[in-house]
């Protein structure tokens, strides 16, 4: 089966209402796809030390045409992160150092190998600081510049969108560094295709008007939708922030719990999109409803957890779950604090030990979960704000808190 076709049925390429590829520049690279072995690359920018939930689409695309015997770059931003894409954003990025840019890309490279296999050039890493950073500005003006026209770059919407809150020159300068990536890689690599979000597409645009005005040949792009949640919600938001893959960050448990508790009408799509289950197996889980929406959901969780945790933590996430929703019990890879005995030896408040656990954002917040009856000590409810925990609740010097159906923390006492 074509890549292309793969892809498209999974849900990585950005489609019309009626189903049809969106914004992929020539139906040319499905019959690439199909009857060659290339190179295609997506650009990450090092904004961050970690990547998160909202990364994974584009990476598991990456990971998908691997395993169909293409090469895969990841283009790491090391001179663009200094830059500062304006694409989805309604203020200028936060400037980064060259120092908070190298401390980030080394732990990114880390998250990828998880996902990409690098041995023996079966894809590849760089930097665009490499080539970046030296330039000279007056020789990137009249070789690269020139071959832009302002009045097309400003029909953009990566631009455009950006005109009313301002727009900085500073960033109006990214698309002319993101499609010299384009011109490098394709000139160094033979890297014919370039991949983003749906919100990149002006300057993959520009990356393969530059090639076929410099090199005279021809480049393609796809882009991948910008996912939001059934709730509308941003892929990879969660209550306390972002899902982010490193287990510094979100423990694995925690990470099997967001997706354990994704909503039902999520829960076929994100098994394409984030799992390398067969599509046949994905297509009878969509299948599953009612009480069965859990163990496709159970299958979702696991499988994400072992993409980029590992097998062991996905299967601990997994009993500790189990263990925490059936039995009430608690698990190891559950998230915890610990509490000195003599503090519950003379009895803490409900809402203070909840509000020590992150159990809340807030005390208000707390005392309104204690009172909507969502507040529970092992198996018990807490029935009051001033309900006092102590001894009697320790069971192997641990106590088992829980926010509602989803949010469990152990109390370690030392």
């Amino acid at each position: 089966m074509n890549v292309f076709d793969i892809l498209l049925e999974r849900g990585f390429i950005a489609t019309e209402s009626d189903g049809t590829p969106k914004q992929v520049t020539d139906i040319k690279i499905k019959e690439i796809l199909g009857t060659q072995k290339i190179t295609a690359y997506i650009g990450f920018d090092p904004t961050a030390s970690s990547f998160h939930a909202g990364n994974l689409i584009q990476i598991m695309l990456l990971a998908h045409l691997q395993r169909a015997g293409h090469r895969p770059i990841v283009l790491v931003g090391g001179g663009t992160g200094m830059v500062g894409d304006p694409s989805g954003k309604t203020e200028m990025r936060k400037m980064l150092t060259q120092e908070q840019v190298k401390a980030n890309m080394e732990k990114q490279k880390l998250q990828f190998t998880r996902y990409i296999d690098f041995s023996n050039g079966k894809a590849l890493m760089v930097n665009n600081a490499d080539w970046l950073l030296s330039l000279n500005y007056i020789e990137f003006l009249r070789n690269i510049g020139r071959h832009f026209s302002v009045n097309r770059m400003l029909t953009a919407d990566c631009i455009k969108n950006r005109l009313e809150t301002g727009l900085s020159f500073l960033e109006f300068n990214y698309m002319l560094l993101q499609s010299y990536d384009f011109l490098k890689l394709f000139q160094e690599h033979n890297c014919i295709l370039q991949m983003g979000g749906d919100d990149q597409w002006g300057n993959i645009c520009s990356g393969i008007e530059l090639i076929r005005r410099v090199e005279n040949k021809d480049a393609y792009g796809i882009t991948c939708p910008l996912l939001t949640t059934a709730t509308g919600a941003k892929m990879g938001k969660t209550e306390k922030g972002a899902l982010w893959l490193d287990a510094n960050l979100v423990s694995p448990y925690e990470y099997y719990q967001y997706w354990r508790n994704v909503d039902d009408r999520d829960v076929g799509r994100f098994l394409a999109l984030f799992t390398f289950l067969d599509m046949d197996e994905v297509r009878k889980l969509r299948e599953y409803k009612d009480n069965r929406i859990n163990e496709a959901k159970e299958i979702l969780a696991f499988e994400a957890t072992k993409i980029t945790h590992g097998e062991k933590a996905a299967l601990d996430a997994q009993q500790d779950s189990r263990k925490a929703f059936g039995a009430g019990e608690a698990g190891d890879s559950v998230p915890t604090i610990q509490i000195v005995r003599p503090k519950i030896q003379s009895g803490i408040d409900a809402s203070e030990l909840f509000y020590l656990a992150g159990l809340g954002k807030s005390k208000s917040e707390v005392r309104r979960l204690i009172q909507s009856g969502g507040a529970y000590v092992n198996r018990e409810t807490v029935t009051a704000i001033d309900m006092k925990i102590d001894e009697k609740f320790v069971e192997n010097d641990c106590i088992l808190l829980r926010a509602g159906k989803k949010n469990y923390v152990r109390v370690i006492i030392v």
